[in-house]
């Protein structure tokens, strides 16, 4: 099981906000467990922090801004990008100002640092939120689309389209997340000159210069208007009516733009709260589908709180019903375990096929077969046992019984013909042959109950 994971130690970076023209400083410190991305303001009073979701997004305008009442942060998508394309879960990020300067305009430096100080697992396993049908955000007005599909990895495609010849149509895909620090994190933001005069208007991109954009010239203007544009770059006066790119370094791939639109879409990703398994295809991508679909994603998250473990019926299991019953000393009819799909040091699943044919069902009810919420915290507590079982020399010599139940919940009705998936996880290590544990059961995507308890195992005479 994939743990939670922080930085070792905290790293600084320096520089210039896009927009503000401000000298900035950025600190990227260790956080504990479930603590999430927040971001502080330590020049204000009292030191704010926002925590970095995307319902705390509060403008999309060249960049991605998040606020809270007045206090707001901006340009944070390049950093927030490179804690999640490292596998890093937790992490206070403190800024002097505004914004995240802007640095040279990709992920780059962070990544850098993030290798110098090194990366630390927690105790916490990863909270994945894995995708198990399609979810597509769309806005008919602009054309922007993205759609994520189950995957066993977290991988985007991105396509792009510009109103521009030297930037038309380009695509650009990351397979691995593993490639982002090679493929995707040196990728510059890029800006075309005819939006640097609005910007400048709009009182933004202070900070810019070809040291942290790429910029394209790729519709003519006239020269006396380039020669403006270029005293407030600070380069030399260029010939009106030559097009292209205006930068300082070259393209470091022919798809540089659309690998940058990759980054942009990893950094709003990064704001659903969760590490995702699920491929991500975006149609003209930007900050502000890239959020509608991050809200969207969280709201998905909150209905599926507890994800259901995911059970392929042609898999062998880890343990048949004669281990099991090998194990506990339950028989019919109360052996209420039929397998084993999953077992771990710390959690299970096991699966229970209900059929017309339980006994329990003459009872309750002969008109209407509900399978009793006491048999549903029942079977759950025999795959505790079988997992606690699972620790001990001769475990076919100890037998196990409830101690304690509690935080009983039932949501659904349990009928014939459903398969129940059995979820137990220990809260905490076996003591003195007493463990307590979580346990939740499923049918398909949804919990229809769940119970804390507590057990002990006893060694028969």
């Amino acid at each position: 099981m994939l743990k939670q994971m922080s930085l070792k130690g905290s790293f600084s970076l320096c520089g210039k906000g896009l927009h503000t023209g401000l000298s900035l400083t950025v600190t990227f410190n260790p956080a504990p467990e479930n603590h999430g991305y927040k971001i502080q303001r330590i020049d204000l009073d009292g030191m704010p922090v926002i925590e970095a979701v995307a319902e705390n997004v509060i403008d999309t305008q060249r960049g991605t801004v998040l606020g809270k009442g007045d206090v707001r942060v901006s340009t944070v998508e390049h950093g927030l990008a490179a804690l999640y394309a490292m596998g890093i879960d937790n992490c206070l990020i403190q800024v002097n100002g505004p914004e995240f300067p802007i640095l040279d305009g990709s992920a780059a430096l962070y990544i850098n640092k993030i290798k110098e100080v090194g990366v630390e697992e927690l105790n916490a396993p990863k909270d994945w939120y894995i995708i198990r049908h399609k979810i597509e955000v769309k806005d008919e007005a602009t054309g922007s689309c993205i759609t994520i599909l189950p995957d066993e990895e977290f991988s985007l495609t991105a396509m792009c389209s510009f109103n521009s010849k030297f930037v038309n149509s380009q695509f650009a895909t990351l397979d691995k997340i593993d490639d982002f620090a090679e493929e995707i994190a040196p990728a510059r933001t890029f800006v075309f000159v005819r939006d640097i005069e609005p910007l400048l208007k709009a009182n933004l991109i202070k900070g810019g210069d070809l040291d942290n954009a790429i910029v394209i010239y790729e519709k003519q203007t006239t020269q006396e208007r380039l020669d403006q544009l270029a005293d407030f770059l600070k380069v030399p006066h260029m010939d009106a009516t030559k097009l292209g790119y205006i930068q300082h370094k070259p393209l470091v791939w022919e798809n540089e733009c659309t690998r940058h639109k990759l980054l942009d879409i990893i950094g709003d990703m990064a704001l659903i709260g969760k590490p995702i398994k699920g491929r991500i295809i975006a149609t003209r991508p930007g900050h502000t589908i890239n959020n509608k679909f991050a809200r969207q994603m969280r709201r998905e998250i909150r209905k599926h709180e507890i994800q259901a473990p995911i059970y392929d019926p042609n898999d062998a299991p880890i343990m048949d019903n004669i281990r099991i019953r090998e194990l506990l000393p339950h028989r019919y009819p109360m052996q209420l375990v039929d397998k084993v799909i999953a077992l771990g040091a710390t959690s299970i699943v096991g699966v229970k096929n209900i059929t017309a044919n339980e006994p329990f069902f003459q009872g309750h009810f002969p008109q209407e077969p509900v399978m009793p919420g006491v048999l549903q915290i029942e079977a759950m507590a025999q795959c505790g046992g079988l997992l606690v079982l699972n620790t001990v020399e001769e475990p076919e010599r100890w037998s196990t019984y409830f101690l304690k139940i509690d935080d009983v919940k039932f949501r659904q009705k349990v009928v014939p013909g459903d398969t129940l998936l059995f979820k137990v996880d220990l809260l905490a290590p076996v003591r003195h042959g007493i463990s307590s544990m979580k346990g939740y059961v499923f049918v398909g995507d949804h919990v229809v109950s769940e119970a804390t308890f507590t057990a002990q195992i006893v060694k028969n005479k």
